[in-house]
């Protein structure tokens, strides 16, 4: 073959390289146009930060695990803690789908350059939650609009069949590859760690709405929970770790069931007079009543954010568990609670200055 032809092959080659990339970038600007003009998409995904992961050190193959995280600005240092903590833990090819507010998105690239976490940021649009929460100004005043992104999550997990959510005050300590290989029962759209049985039950929170049980999170004297039929008694799970089948979710319609219970507390005001701030658990309850299966219980030990958490579990049983989540008033980022040592390994500084931990910058000063 002469120069010449060789030459003319290369150039056919490289335009049709040219026309490649040009179409699926014509294809990835068409669906941020979709997005952008809909009124009902919860959100939109940014480009795929693949620039970030070229100083990679370890070489991660097998299938994506996909985690569902939540970043709201005051607490994007705890999302990066918690994902720091799943990426060290694990060779598993794990991508993490950051749900965020578009305000907090520079702040978070900035701080993310500074990891080798694989990552996709998604803006959360609040608009989506008119109608479906009070409008009870004191209300309102306390609703995070991130912490409903977990009833989203096949509109932002499109491809996949499969996903993690987790709170964003949570260390992972095991493999996350065997939470996300967690066997789902067959029509099961999620697994979740149940409040009764759990490693986690020796230190529920005895008070004011028996908050192991239905009763603590639903008004039982409401005619609209009555038609249910559900026991007032039954175990209550906790939505701040679960694993979800995707397909089954999306099959189900489990979305729309989680909205339409939304709008109806909106309205008639459904939830327990002592609920304290889980608001997206009583909607879930209702949805998933006998119809969900269970994880590892050690892999949800909760209850490290309440009172007296240090007394109730030993230090060996805090780290044989795989997973720990500091639910209640205490975080390890703030002034006092147990077990922040723990936290304090996988915290990686933020480089811009603006999130510190509160116990750390009281002891600077």
């Amino acid at each position: 073959m002469t120069v010449r032809r060789v030459n003319v092959v290369i150039l056919v080659l490289l335009a049709i390289a040219f026309l490649i990339i040009l179409h699926r970038n014509l294809l990835n600007l068409n669906d941020f146009l979709k997005q952008e003009n809909s009124d009902t998409v919860p959100g939109m995904v940014l480009p795929f930060e693949t620039d970030l992961l070229s100083g990679h050190k370890v070489i991660r193959t097998g299938d994506e695990i996909p985690v569902l995280i939540t970043a709201p600005e005051e607490r994007l240092g705890a999302a990066v803690t918690a994902m720091n903590s799943i990426y060290s833990n694990s060779k598993a090819n794990v991508v993490f789908n950051i749900v965020t507010l578009n305000e907090s998105v520079v702040h978070l690239r900035t701080w993310l350059s500074k990891t080798d976490l694989k990552h996709k940021i998604i803006i959360f649009d609040p608009k989506i939650l008119a109608g479906k929460i009070s409008n009870d100004p004191q209300k309102v005043e306390a609703v995070k609009p991130l912490t409903f992104a977990r009833f989203y999550m096949p509109v932002f997990l499109p491809d996949a069949e499969k996903a993690i959510y987790l709170d964003d005050d949570v260390i992972v300590q095991g493999d996350i590859r065997e939470l996300f290989d967690t066997s789902l029962k067959f029509g099961h759209a999620a697994a979740f760690s149940e409040d009764c049985d759990s490693s986690s039950s020796k230190g529920m929170v005895r008070g004011a709405g028996n908050q192991n049980s239905y009763i603590g999170f639903l008004d039982f004297k409401k005619e609209a929970i009555k038609k249910l039929g559900m026991r007032a008694n039954t175990c209550s799970f906790n939505p701040g770790v679960f694993v979800a089948n995707l397909t089954e979710w999306k099959q189900q319609n489990i979305t729309s069931q989680l909205e339409f219970w939304m709008e109806h507390n909106a309205k008639e005001d459904l939830y327990s007079k002592t609920l304290a701030d889980s608001i997206t658990t009583p909607p879930m309850l209702i949805v998933f009543y006998k119809h969900h299966s269970n994880i590892d219980p050690m892999w949800h030990v909760r209850h490290l954010g309440a009172t007296g958490a240090g007394n109730r579990y030993s230090a060996q049983f805090v780290k044989a568990a795989k997973l720990l989540h500091w639910n209640g008033h205490y975080k390890p980022w703030g002034r006092t609670s147990s077990f922040s040592d723990i936290w304090d390994k996988w915290y990686i500084p933020d480089p811009t200055g603006k999130f510190h931990t509160i116990r750390r910058h009281a002891e600077e000063k």
